[in-house]
């Protein structure tokens, strides 16, 4: 039973994922009408249409494949410009232009993208990203207010009583084994600890970054014990190997107490999501960066029979498939697996927002910056006295919207094979 159950919510987190961007392509498709920008098509899906209707002058529609969407925004390029020279790149350019050439008429006349503002631009441009924005932020709100997030505590759980310098399956504690720091200083299981060399503590996080921080280094604790405050005995931090806090799988020289905290689950509010969505746009900047090693990687540990790489990208269905497992997992609660489920499923949402802003085309952030372009290019000429010089002629590049579309082809396809034959395993 546990099987079907995995099986039918990956298949609703894939519906989800794909209404995700039908909701993005629908931010930028608002926008583009209030300004007036002739939209011909709004289409959920790729390949041959299975149903469409016409509404004013936008068809609507789903495709075969349902693996993205689509909105025609009419004028995404200039209109070719008289006397340029005839070179492959104004060619290929050219050919870009011809395939919306009969879409476009005379009624359509300051209707056209390139014809409008560049507020407006940004705007449609940054719409789809914002829409994607949303989505993760009032999910993970949702998750945040109504079931609530597990946080690390100020109050001790436990006290790592020794450090294992050896690397052995048994963790008891041995003769041998050296006192670890928090041992050293005496902090017991109930101590609140409120301060760290001087510096008052507000939360976990505050005291991790600094106990990492401090390294090797001397380390005075101030908690709160019955009622009383009391500094602890000064005592040195050790160095060991843990997660990079932007890249967790690379493991870095950090600061260790050996001190367990409290984890206590608390209901939050849009605040603290913000701040969370902040952490992990951070952490997936650093993962963009590192995208197509990542992709090398995951390829390379499938062909060598190496398991996956908790930390490495996967595709839309590995995405649903860890999602139906999270439903499925045996032990948890009902409300933490709806938890997992809607905090994954954010955590897309957030990803493809940052994915859209890398300043390539056929990406939004492409489209982005060569608005942005264009509009420095007219200003720089107002600036010299020069004549208005024109739209800049975005069309140019459409090569490099091929090569980064041909790429995002090939890993995706890759990522795809290998959540097939070589699921990352999470749970």
């Amino acid at each position: 039973m546990t099987g079907v159950v995995t099986v039918v919510f990956a298949l609703i987190f894939f519906a989800l994922l794909m209404a995700s961007v039908a909701l993005h392509e629908i931010g930028h498709m608002l926008p583009a009408k209030l300004f007036g920008i002739a939209v011909p098509k709004y289409f959920v899906g790729f390949g041959k249409t299975l149903w469409s209707t016409k509404r004013g002058e936008t068809e609507y529609g789903v495709k075969l494949f349902p693996l993205g969407g689509f909105v025609q925004l009419l004028g995404m390029y200039p209109p070719h410009r008289e006397g340029a020279k005839d070179t492959w790149l104004q060619r290929v350019a050219d050919g870009a232009r011809e395939v919306e050439r009969d879409d476009i008429s005379p009624e359509h006349e300051g209707r056209l993208f390139y014809e409008k503002p560049l507020w407006q631009k940004l705007i449609v441009m940054a719409g789809g990203i914002t829409m994607n924005l949303l989505i993760a932020f009032f999910l993970l709100w949702a998750v945040a207010g109504i079931h609530g997030n597990y946080r690390q505590q100020l109050t001790v759980a436990g006290v790592q009583q020794c450090v294992i310098t050896t690397a052995r399956q048994d963790t008891t504690c041995r003769p041998t084994d050296p006192p670890s720091p928090a041992a050293q200083a005496g902090l017991r299981a109930g101590d609140r600890i409120v301060g760290f060399n001087g510096t008052p503590i507000a939360d976990y996080d505050q005291l991790s970054g600094l106990i990492r921080a401090n390294l090797d280094r001397t380390a005075t604790l101030t908690v709160e014990r019955g009622g009383v405050r009391q500094q602890l005995p000064t005592v040195h931090t050790i160095i060991t190997g843990l997660p990079d806090s932007l890249d967790p799988s690379r493991r870095v020289p950090a600061g260790w107490l050996g001190v367990r905290p409290e984890v206590v689950r608390v209901h939050e509010g849009p605040v603290a999501v913000a701040k969370d969505m902040g952490r992990a746009s951070a952490m997936s900047v650093v993962a963009l960066a590192q995208f197509p090693v990542k992709v090398y990687n995951v390829v390379a540990d499938m062909a060598t029979g190496r398991p996956r790489d908790i930390y490495g990208p996967m595709s839309i269905v590995g995405a649903s498939a860890v999602a139906g497992e999270a439903i499925g997992l045996e032990g948890a609660s009902l409300g933490d697996r709806v938890a997992m489920f809607a905090s994954l499923l954010a955590s897309v949402n957030l990803f493809l927002a940052l994915f859209n802003l890398v300043p390539l085309p056929p990406l939004d952030g492409g489209h982005v910056a060569g608005a942005l372009y264009d509009s420095v290019r007219r200003w720089l000429a107002r600036l010299r006295g020069k004549p208005d010089p024109g739209p800049a002629d975005t069309a140019k590049m459409v090569p490099v919207a091929y090569v980064v579309a041909g790429f995002l082809l090939v890993c995706g396809v890759a990522l795809i094979v290998a959540d097939i034959f070589s699921p990352m395993k999470l749970f």
